[in-house]
C-alpha cells in the first residue's frame, strides 16, 4: 500500500476512538429500578430460569445473537504469523462485518497459544457464552485438526471461515461460471494452485456437488501433488495422482478449471493456451491474483476470470456468506454448520446472481451488473444476500435435524431478516401487502430515471401497481436492458412519451389550457409545457382518470414540480391548505414530522388541521399516532405568539378528536421521553415516545427533520403531501428506488380508499 493510504488506514483506527468496536446496552438504565432489574436482585429470576432450562438463555440474554471470532494470529490475511495481538485489528474487523451485514454482536478473542490441544481446551471453555464460534487465521495444517476436535466437542456451530466460507463463495462462482460456459460439474477437470485448508474445503464442496475426484489434480509450493509425496495430509493424500507430470504447466492441458489459491503471478499467460474452450479461471491470491484478468482476456477472450479484488468484476469474497450462514444457523439453534446448510448457502448465492442487482448495488459499485462473465457472483454489498442464504441455511438445518429452534413461518422469518436490508421493512410491510390487494394505476414522469426504473421492477414483480412510465420508449428501453431489468414494456408497464403518443396527449391539450389559463400561462405555453414537463403530463394523466396516482420529481427543484402539481391537482374541498408530512426511520424507532415544506408559519387553525391529517396518515401504516406539538415552550411557560399559537391548535385538535393521544405545546425533548414529560404534565393524555412531531413552522419542522436525519442515521420517507384531491406526491432529488418504492405503495392505498369513498 502507498503511504497516503497507510496513513489513512491508521487514522480510520485510531480516531475517533481507538478500535472498531464498542460495547452498548440494550436495556435502559435510568433509574433505581432499572438498576434493580438489570442486576440484583432481578437478574436471580433469570439465572434460575437458565439454570432450569439452559435453553432459555436465548431467551433471556445475548447468546443466542453472539458469536466468538477467535484466532491466534498464526495465519493473518497476507501477512502470515504476525500473533494474536497484532491480527486484533483483522479479528475487529471481522466482527463489525458480522454487524453491519446480518446484526450479529461480536467478541473477538485473540489466544496466545499455538499448541493445537490447548486451543481446543481454551476455545471449548468458551461455550456457555456463545451462541457460535467463528475461526479465523489459524495455519493450516493445525487449523483442521483444531476444526474438528472443537465440532466433537461443542454443541454449537463451529465454523472455519477461511475454510468454508472461502468453499461456498468459490462454489457459487463454479457453478454460474458453469452455467455460462455450457459445462456441467460433473464433466469438467479442475486444476488448484495451492492445496492449503482453504483449497482443500473447495475442492471437498465442489466434489460433494458433484466433481469427481479423479478429475481433481492439486498443485502446490512444491509441485504437483502425486502419490509418491511423503509430505501429504490424509486430505492431501486422498487427491493424490500418479502422473509423471511435475509443475503446474504440466497438469493444465485440457483443463476446464482453475482454482487459484496460493501466489502472485504463478500462472503464466504462455500457458493459458493449454486450457480447454471456454475455460473458468479463478485466481483468488490477494493482493496480487495468480494471473491479472487483463492478462487471461488477451489471450482467451472466451474464458471466464474471478479474482478476490473489488476493483476487477467477479470478486470471490467471503463477506458473502459467513454473515448470513451464521444468521441462519443461529436463528435456527442449529447445533452445527453441516455439509447439507453449505450446499443450501452455495445455491442461494448463485441463484442471487442470476437475477437483475439492486440498487443499492448499483450505487455501491456505480453500475448496474448483469449475469453474464463479468458478473458471475453477487456484489458484497447486495443487502438481498440475507434474506436469501439465512432462511436457506436455516431450512437446511431443519431438514437435516439440527435446528433446535425451528422456524415455523418462513414468510414472518424472511419478514423479519428486512430490518438488516431495508430499515423502513417493518413499517413499510403491512402498507405493501395491502398495495397488493388491489394493485393501483400508478404514473411516473420520470419514467427513464433508473431509480424509478428499479422501484418499478419491485412494483411488478410484488404485483403492487399497475406502472405508466413517462418518457421516450427507446430511452426506456436501453435503460431497462443495461440495468438487467425483466419488465415487459408491451405487458407489465405501459410506456407513455408526450412528445409522440397523439392519442392520448392531444385530448388532454385543450383541459391543461383551460386550467392554467388564469395562471398567466399562455395557450401555446400550456401546448408546450405538457409535451415538454413530465410533471405536468403526469398530473393531467391522473386528473384524467388514466392513472390513480402519480409520483413526480425526483430531479430539479421540488417547489417547481410542486407548483405544475397544484396547476392540475387542487386540494380537498374539506382542506384549507396542503401540507408535507416526512417520515425518519431511526435507530430507536419512527418519527414523523410535519410540516416540513409547505406552510412557512401556519395559523392554529392550520396546526390543528395538519396534526388530524397526519395523524390519519400515520395510521396508513399501520402505527397509533402520539402526537406531540412542539414549541420553544412547554406546557404554558410562554406567552409568546408561537407558544399561543401552539396552545390554541392543541385545544382545536382536541375538539375535533377527543380520542387521539397528543399533548403539547412541549420541547422536543418531553415529546420523546415520558419520564420529562411526566415530571412537567404528571396528567398528560400522551403515553411513551411521540411519533408525530407537530412543528410551529417550516423552518423548524424542515431543521429538525434534516438534523436528525444526518445525527441520528435516519432513513427518510416522503415526504407525503396531505390535502391532495388525488393521490400524488413530489419526491425530493435526494429520493432512492427504495424511497419511490414507499412512495408509491402509500400512493396507492391512498387511490385504495378513494375507489373506496367513491363506491
Amino acid at each position: 500500500m502507498d503511504e497516503d493510504f497507510r496513513k489513512a488506514a491508521l487514522d480510520y483506527h485510531r480516531l475517533p476512538r481507538p478500535g472498531k468496536l464498542q460495547v452498548e446496552p440494550t436495556k435502559r438504565m435510568a433509574s433505581q429500578r432499572d438498576l434493580a432489574l438489570a442486576y440484583s436482585p432481578g437478574v436471580a429470576a433469570a439465572c434460575q430460569e437458565i439454570a432450569a432450562d439452559p435453553d432459555t438463555a436465548h431467551d433471556y440474554t445475548a447468546r443466542g445473537n453472539l458469536v466468538a471470532v477467535i484466532s491466534n494470529g498464526t495465519a493473518v490475511l497476507g501477512l502470515g504469523n504476525i500473533g494474536p495481538l497484532a491480527g486484533k485489528p483483522v479479528m475487529e474487523g471481522k466482527a463489525v462485518l458480522f454487524k453491519k451485514f446480518a446484526g450479529i454482536d461480536v467478541f473477538d478473542i485473540e489466544v496466545a497459544e499455538t499448541d493445537p490441544d490447548r486451543f481446543v481446551d481454551v476455545v471449548a471453555a468458551l461455550e456457555p457464552t456463545f451462541g457460535a464460534i467463528n475461526l479465523e487465521d489459524i495455519k493450516a495444517p493445525e487449523c483442521f485438526e483444531i476444526e474438528a476436535k472443537l465440532r466433537a466437542r461443542m454443541a454449537i456451530p463451529v465454523f472455519h471461515d477461511d475454510q468454508h466460507g472461502t468453499a461456498i463463495t468459490v462454489a457459487a462462482a463454479v457453478r454460474n461460471g458453469l452455467v455460462l460456459q455450457g459445462k456441467r460439474l460433473e464433466e469438467v477437470r479442475l486444476v488448484t494452485s495451492g492445496a492449503g485448508a482453504a483449497a482443500m474445503a473447495c475442492v471437498d464442496l465442489l466434489v460433494a456437488m458433484g466433481l469427481r475426484p479423479e478429475h481433481v489434480t492439486l498443485t502446490d509450493i512444491k509441485g504437483v501433488v502425486h502419490a509418491g509425496r511423503n509430505d501429504l495430509t490424509p486430505r492431501m493424500r486422498f487427491y493424490a495422482r500418479d502422473t509423471g507430470a511435475q509443475s503446474l504447466e504440466d497438469v493444465l492441458e485440457g483443463a476446464d478449471v482453475f482454482l487459484g489459491l496460493s501466489a502472485p503471478r504463478v500462472l503464466k499467460p504462455e500457458w493459458l493456451g493449454r486450457f480447454a474452450p471456454k475455460p473458468l479461471i479463478l485466481a483468488l491470491a490477494n493482493p496480487e491474483p495468480e494471473i491479472l484478468p487483463e492478462a487471461v482476456r488477451a489471450a482467451r477472450p472466451d474464458a471466464i476470470v474471478a479474482t478476490g479484488r473489488s476493483d476487477y468484476p467477479n470478486q470471490v469474497n467471503n463477506v458473502l456468506c459467513f454473515p448470513f450462514i451464521f444468521r441462519g444457523a443461529l436463528d435456527s439453534g442449529a447445533t452445527t454448520i453441516n455439509e447439507a446448510m453449505k450446499l443450501a448457502a452455495v445455491e442461494a448465492i448463485a441463484e442471487l446472481a442470476r437475477v437483475e442487482a439492486s440498487e443499492v448495488v448499483a450505487a455501491a459499485y456505480g453500475d448496474a451488473p448483469v449475469f453474464g462473465p463479468e458478473y458471475i457472483i453477487p456484489k458484497p454489498f447486495d443487502p438481498r444476500l440475507i434474506l436469501q442464504i439465512a432462511p436457506a441455511v436455516a431450512r437446511a438445518a431443519m431438514e437435516s435435524g439440527v435446528a433446535r429452534r425451528p422456524i415455523a413461518d418462513f414468510a414472518a422469518y424472511q419478514r423479519e431478516l428486512e430490518r438488516f436490508v431495508f430499515r423502513s421493512g417493518q413499517l413499510m410491510r403491512p402498507v405493501f401487502e395491502r398495495a397488493k390487494t388491489r394493485p393501483a394505476r400508478v404514473v411516473y414522469a420520470e419514467g427513464e430515471d433508473e431509480r424509478v426504473l428499479r422501484a418499478v421492477q419491485t412494483l411488478v414483480d410484488d404485483d403492487m401497481a399497475r406502472p405508466i412510465l413517462i418518457g421516450r420508449r427507446s430511452v426506456i428501453a436501453q435503460r431497462v436492458r443495461e440495468l438487467g431489468l425483466r419488465m415487459d414494456l408491451d405487458q407489465s408497464v405501459r410506456v407513455l412519451d408526450p412528445a409522440g403518443d397523439d392519442a392520448i396527449f392531444a385530448p388532454l391539450i385543450a383541459e391543461y389550457q383551460r386550467l392554467v389559463a388564469r395562471r398567466g400561462v399562455p395557450p401555446e405555453s400550456a401546448r408546450r409545457r405538457l409535451r415538454t414537463r413530465p410533471t405536468v403530463a403526469a398530473s393531467m394523466l391522473l386528473h384524467a382518470g388514466m392513472a390513480d396516482a402519480a409520483i413526480c420529481g425526483g430531479s430539479g427543484d421540488w417547489w417547481r414540480h410542486m407548483q405544475y402539481v397544484m396547476q392540475v391537482i387542487p386540494k380537498r374541498p374539506d382542506a384549507t391548505r396542503i401540507y408535507a408530512l416526512s417520515c425518519l426511520i431511526l435507530p430507536a424507532g419512527v418519527i414523523f414530522i410535519c410540516d416540513t415544506h409547505m406552510n412557512i408559519d401556519p395559523n392554529a387553525e392550520q396546526v390543528a388541521e395538519m396534526t388530524l391529517m397526519a395523524a390519519d396518515a400515520v395510521r396508513a401504516f399501520g402505527l397509533s399516532p402520539k402526537a406531540a406539538l412542539l414549541s420553544h415552550s412547554s406546557f404554558g411557560a410562554s406567552k409568546a405568539p408561537g407558544a399561543r399559537k401552539m396552545r390554541e391548535a392543541l385545544a382545536l385538535v382536541r375538539e375535533r378528536a377527543p380520542e387521539l393521544e397528543v399533548d403539547g405545546e412541549m420541547h422536543a425533548d418531553a415529546a420523546l421521553s415520558e419520564a420529562i414529560r411526566q415530571r412537567l404534565v404528571p396528567e398528560s393524555r400522551l403515553r411513551g415516545a411521540a411519533n408525530l412531531l407537530v412543528m410551529p413552522g417550516v423552518d423548524a419542522a424542515n431543521i429538525a427533520f434534516n438534523l436528525l436525519k444526518a445525527a441520528g442515521d435516519g432513513l427518510p420517507v416522503g415526504p407525503l403531501l396531505l390535502g391532495m384531491s388525488r393521490p400524488v406526491h413530489v419526491v425530493p432529488p435526494s429520493v432512492t428506488a427504495r424511497g419511490i418504492l414507499n412512495v408509491s405503495a402509500l400512493a396507492a392505498l391512498e387511490s385504495q380508499a378513494a375507489r373506496a369513498g367513491a363506491s
